[in-house]
């Protein structure tokens, strides 16, 4: 088993997909141990850190990339597999902020009312219990809400040689901000560019569909994937399987858009791997999926398709890419 490991320094850190040369080269088949830091880059440490004084624009979000992968081309699909994603941290962040997140006056949403006040909320992180609690700022409410870590950011560089800031989610991946996104995931990734240099980060302790307020759980995470790469097979937008679904992205604005744009590919690949006319596809997807959300707050939302494999006769596809890799990523956690 070929595994390397990589943390990089604050001075490392992207904060774009494309437009940066590969921080290594990885083969097909390799996994892949990662350190990320969370979306203020580790900044944000108590409730006094306001993001708008110890943060910079557009230092946010950073990502932990890009790898060069031996072989890829414009055509593939690169295959990322998420064995385990652990905080790397007993703490973690979320805040409001005055002109960003679903219900406040943003630049593209112009309102004469007072913006939203900035405010940073501590969760307290326990991976023993496998839980973080909430606490209010103004009363004295707690809860505790379960542990269920995922990645809010995954992409390969863009095409025509585009560089785009890792907040933004569109055809390449970015800034997502699916729940779906967990361990035990599979994501496909069109690849744009020769060695596809995908990029990951955004870690999130949990996170409610929508990302309303514009943060999730925020934190540093350590994160296994496994790599494949399929030759000769594109992938339009980025897709997700586990053990149970496939699942269809679609980033845009307005929110319908990205609806429709998940949906569309969800029929057109049900269509693909069943044989079944497009009209029947439709049909099935209509009856049998499902819609989560990504992220309603980003310079482009996201809507997710999902559909439960066994409604499609249990298909495999991109060559079982998923089976495999859950396979390598079972053999890694077994060995350590």
């Amino acid at each position: 088993m070929n595994v390397i490991s990589y943390r990089p320094g604050p001075d490392e850190l992207s904060y774009t997909f494309g437009g940066r040369p590969a921080v290594g080269a990885v083969k097909p088949g390799t996994i892949v141990e990662l350190f990320t830091e969370d979306c203020f880059g580790g900044r944000v440490r108590g409730v006094d850190d306001l993001p708008s004084e110890v943060c910079e624009f557009p230092y946010l979000n950073p990502v932990t990339g890009p790898f060069h992968v031996d072989g890829a081309e414009p055509g593939d699909t690169l295959a990322l597999h998420f064995v385990s994603i652990e905080p790397a941290r007993d703490w973690a962040v979320s805040t409001t902020f005055p002109h960003f997140g679903a219900l406040t006056a943003t630049h593209t949403t112009a309102m004469l009312h007072p913006p939203l006040d900035e405010v940073v909320w501590m969760y307290e992180v326990d991976r023993e219990r496998r839980t973080v609690r909430y606490r209010a700022r103004r009363g004295d409410f707690t809860v505790e809400m379960p542990l269920d870590p995922m990645h809010g950011t995954v992409g390969v560089a863009p095409a025509a040689s585009e560089a785009r800031m890792t907040i933004t989610p569109d055809a390449h991946g970015g800034n997502m901000d699916t729940p779906e996104l967990r361990a035990g995931v599979t994501v496909y990734l069109g690849v744009n560019v020769e060695g596809a240099l995908f990029s990951i980060g955004d870690g999130h302790c949990r996170q409610g569909h929508g990302e309303v307020c514009g943060t999730a759980v925020e934190a540093a995470m350590n994160t296994v994937v496994a790599v494949e790469l399929i030759k000769g097979v594109a992938t339009p937008w980025p897709r997700l399987e586990d053990d149970a679904h496939l699942m269809s992205t679609g980033s845009a604005r307005p929110l319908e858009d990205a609806y429709r744009i998940s949906q569309h590919d969800l029929v057109t690949w049900a269509a693909s791997l069943t044989g079944l006319d497009e009209l029947d596809a439709y049909q099935l997807v209509s009856q049998g999926g499902e819609a989560p959300v990504g992220n309603v707050c980003d310079s482009n939302y996201t809507m997710v398709a999902k559909l439960p494999k066994a409604y499609l006769g249990a298909p495999d596809p991109y060559e079982s890419a998923h089976t495999r890799l859950r396979g390598l990523g079972r053999e890694y956690l077994s060995s350590r």
